[in-house]
């Protein structure tokens, strides 16, 4: 699993983006209609920053912030941490934990984002590597 290539682990999977001119609370909306505790701030096809969960809450509610009016470029992480798609998603889990944060930019050569990953990532491969584990022992049972 370590040991897979951040593009296999995305697929064709889609990722919620936003433009830094959207407010917050445009921005949540558009997260809770992914299912996404992040989204990307694309400006000119190329990758600005990052909103996640924690911002919304750390960054506005918390500091009581007019989330109609305040931008998502006001308060995003500029410049977050980047990967690309070729990289083992093992060392991506290791920045991520170094890192302290949930959420990973994939980036191709150019800057543009092609993907999102997230620490529940992880989860989801080990979910599916056990689903196939049972699926095993299932089978040698009946064989037997």
């Amino acid at each position: 699993m370590p040991y897979r290539s951040i593009r296999d682990v995305l697929g064709n999977r889609p990722f919620p983006t936003v433009a830094p001119t959207h407010t917050i609370r445009e921005c949540a909306f558009i997260m809770k209609e992914w299912k996404s505790s992040a989204v990307l701030v694309v400006e000119d096809g190329k990758l600005a920053g990052i909103f996640t969960e924690r911002d919304v809450v750390f960054r506005c509610v918390a500091l009581d912030c007019p989330l109609d009016s305040i931008t998502v470029a006001q308060v995003m992480t500029r410049d977050p941490r980047t990967i690309s798609p070729e990289k083992p998603f093992g060392h991506a889990l290791h920045l991520m934990y170094e890192g302290g944060f949930r959420h990973m930019p994939v980036v191709d050569g150019r800057g543009t984002p092609v993907g999102l990953l997230s620490a529940q990532d992880a989860l989801m491969m080990d979910g599916v590597l056990l689903e196939q584990e049972l699926i095993r022992r299932e089978e040698i049972t009946l064989a037997l």
